[in-house]
C-alpha cells in the first residue's frame, strides 16, 4: 500500500524536529483527520434506513436484546449481517441504547471511519519514519530495506501520511461505506485489517513485542467476524513485514512466526462462520445460476469503474444490481488494463517491493468479491472499494511529492477540500430515500433491482403510477424474476385494480411456486375481488411456507372474518400476537375478533394493550370505550371517550357516547357539554338532540327553579 517517493525530498524541506515537535505535529495532524472526517459526514448522521439497513435493523429480531449473547452473535442469514457477528452485535449496541434512532448508528459508524482513518495515518507514518531503521538480530540493518526504502526524516514522514489519510478519510468514493448503516461491516473490517498490520509495526521496533502481537491478532480475529474480506490479512501482513520491516519471507517467519501462525489460526473462524452461514445465505458461491466466468468478465468492468472513481467520484452509484457481461469482446480493454496491472504488481513485489505492496494490497483486498467467487445479489458495489483506495490514494501522494516536493503539499490542501465538499453533497442525496433512489436510477438505470426500490418509495409516498412505471422497467430488465410480478401484484392492489393484481400474482407464482409474497399479494387482491375461498387458500399456503409471519396470520384472520369464521380467525390472531406482541395493530384485530365472538371480556385486555402500544390511535380509544362501556365500566369508558375526543375532535360518535356514559354515571351537565359538541358537528342528527332534550328534562328535574 505504502510506496515512497523515488527522490526523497531534501532534508532542508521537511527539516527534523526534536521530539517534542515532533509529538505536536502527529496531534495536529490527528486532529486535522478528525476535522475533515467530522465536516464531511456531519450531514449524514440523519439519513434515514436505505436498503440492507432495513433487514438489518428494522426487520432484524437478533438484536433486540443485548443481553441475549447467543441469539446476537447468530444474525440472520440476510441484510448484510450473516456471517458477521461483530456486526450484529454492534446493531444491537446501538439498539439498546437508542432503538431505531438513526442517530446513535451513523454516530458509531462515522466514528469507526475516523479510528480507521487515524490507524492509517500511524500505520503509514510509521512505515515511511521507521522503515530502515529496524534490525535483523545480529544488529545488522535489514536487507533490502534501505533500497528501495529508506527511513524518511520525521518531518516529511509524518505530512505524507497526513496526506494520504486525509484524503482518503474524506474521498466521497467511502460515502456509501459510511453512510449506509449496515455497511459498517465494511467499517470494522478495514479497521481490523489496519490495526492487524499496525501491531506487525509496531511489534517489529518495540522492546517488548508481545503485546503489539496480540494486539494484531485479535483486530485479525475480529476482522474476520466482521466480514469475509479479512481473509487476505495474515498473508498481507507477511508481505508488510518482508516488504518493511525483514526484507525477505524467511527472515520475517524466523523472527516472528508465532505472530504468524497465531494470525492463520484465525482463518479457523472464518471458516466456521462460513459454513454455519450457509455462504451468506445462499448468496455467494457456485451453484447459483452465475458462471465463473461471466463474473470475472463483469468484475473487469467493475474494478476499473473504481479506479475511475477514485479519480473523478462522479456519478457515485448505491446500487449496480445483479447484471453480468456475458461476451468478453463487452470489456476487452479493461482486461487488458488488469493484465498490465497485475503483471506490474508482479514485477514490481521482487525488484520495487515498497510499489509492488502497493499493488498486492489493492488486488489482495479485491479478490475475495471481485474475482471469479459469484456474488450473486450484487455484482459490482462501491463499498468494496474501502480499503483498496487506501492503496491508490497512497501512490497518488507519495507519486504527487516526488514531482513536485514539498509544492505538492498546497495542491494535496486543496483536493482535500474539494472532495470534503464533494462527500456532504453526496451524503445530503441520502436525506430522503425517494431521491436517493431517483438519484441511483438516473445515474445507472440498468439496475432492475434500484428500479424496484424506487417503485418502493413512490409506492410509499403515495405516487402509484410512478411506482407501477418503475416495476414495469424493472419486468423489462429482469423479466423472469417474480419480484417484479410481486411489486406489481401489490402497487395494483393499492391502486384499485385487483384484476391486474391477480394478473401479476399469477405470474409470479408461476415463476416462484414457493413465494410466500407471492401467494400473500395474489390473496390480497382476490380478497378485493370477493373472491374470500380461493384468497383464504393462498393465506395458508404462505403460512405453510413461512409459519412464522404474523402479518399473513392478520390476513387470514381477516379473510376468516368475512366468511363468519370468527373462532378459526381469533386463532389466527391469537398465533400473530404471540409471534410480535408488541404490534398495536394485531392486538386490536383480536380485540375485534374476540368480540364478534361474543368474547367482550377477553376482548378488553388485548384492546387496552393496542391503545396502550399506540396512544396516538383515536379510533382504538373510541372502540376501547363502547368496550368498557358493554361491560358497564363506565368510568373507564369516560377515560377513553375522552381521550379519543382529545385526540380527534371531530370525532362525532366519541362525543355522542361521552355523553351517555356520562349520563348513566349523574354527570348531566358534563353530558350536555358533549352533546352540544356532536350537534355542532352534526347539527341535523335527531339522535344527538333527542339525547341533548333528555339531558337537559333531567337537569331541570333535578334541578327545580324557585
Amino acid at each position: 500500500m505504502f510506496a515512497p517517493p523515488a527522490r526523497p525530498c531534501s532534508p532542508g524541506d521537511f527539516p527534523e524536529s526534536p521530539p517534542a515537535r515532533g509529538r505536536w505535529a502527529t496531534v495536529l495532524a490527528g486532529g486535522l483527520i478528525a476535522v475533515g472526517a467530522l465536516l464531511s459526514y456531519h450531514n449524514s448522521l440523519v439519513a434515514p434506513f436505505v436498503f440492507d439497513d432495513k433487514w438489518a435493523i428494522l426487520e432484524n429480531s437478533t438484536i433486540r436484546h443485548l443481553l441475549d449473547i447467543r441469539t446476537v452473535l447468530t444474525p440472520p442469514a440476510a441484510g448484510g449481517v450473516a456471517g458477521r457477528p461483530l456486526v450484529n452485535l454492534s446493531l444491537a449496541a446501538n439498539y439498546a441504547f437508542g432503538g431505531t434512532q438513526v442517530l446513535g448508528y451513523h454516530a458509531f459508524n462515522l466514528a469507526v471511519h475516523l479510528l480507521a482513518g487515524l490507524t492509517l495515518f500511524g500505520l503509514v507514518r510509521r512505515t515511511l519514519g521507521e522503515a530502515g531503521r529496524w534490525e535483523i538480530g545480529d544488529g545488522t540493518p535489514a536487507p533490502g530495506i534501505r533500497s528501495p526504502l529508506s527511513a524518511l526524516p520525521q518531518q516529511e514522514a509524518t505530512f505524507l501520511a497526513l496526506a494520504v489519510a486525509l484524503l482518503w478519510t474524506v474521498h466521497p468514493l467511502l460515502t456509501e461505506s459510511v453512510t449506509c448503516v449496515v455497511q459498517r461491516n465494511e467499517l470494522l473490517m478495514g479497521l481490523f485489517y489496519l490495526l492487524t498490520l499496525y501491531g506487525v509495526v509496531r511489534g517489529a521496533g518495540a522492546a517488548r513485542p508481545v503485546r503489539w502481537h496480540v494486539l494484531s491478532v485479535a483486530a485479525c480475529l475480529a476482522g474476520m467476524a466482521s466480514k469475509e474480506v479479512m481473509v487476505s490479512a495474515p498473508l498481507m501482513a507477511l508481505l508488510y513485514d518482508r516488504t518493511f520491516v525483514a526484507g525477505s519471507f524467511r527472515t520475517a517467519w524466523l523472527r516472528r512466526r508465532t505472530l504468524y501462525l497465531g494470525l492463520a489460526s484465525t482463518w479457523i473462524v472464518l471458516g466456521w462462520l462460513m459454513i454455519t452461514s450457509r455462504h451468506r445465505g445462499g448468496t455467494v458461491g457456485l451453484g447459483l445460476g452465475v458462471s465463473s466466468w461471466d463474473y470475472a468478465l463483469t468484475q473487469c468492468r467493475a474494478i476499473v469503474l473504481y479506479l475511475k472513481l477514485t479519480v473523478w467520484p462522479h456519478p457515485l452509484v448505491l446500487d449496480y444490481g445483479a447484471g453480468l457481461v456475458k461476451h468478453a469482446s463487452e470489456v476487452l480493454p479493461q482486461a487488458v488494463l488488469l493484465l498490465a496491472l497485475a503483471a506490474g504488481t508482479l514485477i514490481s513485489l521482487r525488484r520495487r517491493p515498497a510499489w509492488g505492496f502497493a499493488g498486492a494490497w489493492f488486488f489482495a483486498i479485491l479478490a475475495p468479491s471481485s474475482s471469479v467467487v459469484p456474488l450473486a445479489s450484487q455484482t459490482m458495489a462501491e463499498h468494496r472499494m474501502y480499503l483498496p483506495l487506501a492503496a491508490v490514494v497512497a501512490v497518488a501522494v507519495l507519486g504527487a511529492v516526488r514531482l513536485a516536493g514539498t509544492r505538492a503539499g498546497v495542491v494535496l490542501l486543496i483536493l482535500a477540500a474539494g472532495l470534503g465538499w464533494t462527500t456532504v453533497s453526496r451524503n445530503a442525496v441520502y436525506h430522503d430515500e425517494l431521491s436517493l433512489w431517483r438519484n441511483t436510477v438516473a445515474a445507472y438505470p440498468e439496475s432492475a433491482r434500484s428500479r424496484t426500490n424506487l417503485g418502493n418509495a413512490l409506492l410509499a409516498a403515495g405516487q402509484m403510477a410512478g411506482a407501477i412505471e418503475q416495476y414495469e422497467a424493472a419486468l423489462r430488465l429482469q423479466p423472469y424474476t417474480p419480484e417484479a410480478h410481486i411489486n406489481l401484484s401489490n402497487a395494483f392492489a393499492r391502486l384499485g385494480r385487483p384484476s391486474a393484481a391477480v394478473e401479476h400474482g399469477e405470474a409470479a407464482l408461476r415463476l416462484e411456486p414457493d413465494s410466500a409474497d407471492a401467494h400473500v399479494n395474489l390473496g390480497n387482491a382476490l380478497l378485493q375481488l370477493g373472491r374470500v375461498d380461493e384468497a383464504i387458500g393462498h393465506y395458508e399456503a404462505a403460512l405453510r411456507i413461512q409459519p412464522g409471519a404474523p402479518d399473513v396470520r392478520v390476513n387470514l384472520g381477516a379473510a376468516l372474518l368475512k366468511v363468519g369464521r370468527a373462532a378459526d380467525a381469533v386463532r389466527q390472531y391469537e398465533a400473530a400476537a404471540r409471534l410480535e406482541p408488541a404490534r398495536a395493530e394485531t392486538q386490536a384485530a383480536l380485540a375485534n375478533a374476540l368480540v364478534k365472538q361474543g368474547d367482550t371480556a377477553a376482548a378488553l385486555p388485548h384492546l387496552a394493550e393496542a391503545v396502550r402500544l399506540n396512544p396516538t390511535d383515536a379510533e382504538a380509544h373510541f372502540t376501547l370505550g363502547n368496550l368498557y362501556a358493554e361491560s358497564n365500566q363506565f368510568p373507564e369508558a369516560i377515560a377513553a371517550y375522552q381521550e379519543a375526543v382529545r385526540l380527534d375532535p371531530t370525532h362525532f360518535m366519541a362525543r355522542n357516547n361521552l355523553g351517555n356514559a356520562l349520563m348513566v354515571v349523574g354527570r348531566v351537565d358534563e353530558a350536555i357539554v358533549a352533546y352540544t359538541a356532536a350537534l355542532q358537528l352534526q347539527p341535523d342528527n335527531a339522535t344527538v338532540r333527542g339525547n341533548l332534550r333528555d339531558a337537559q328534562t333531567l337537569r331541570r328535574r333535578t334541578r327545580p327553579g324557585p
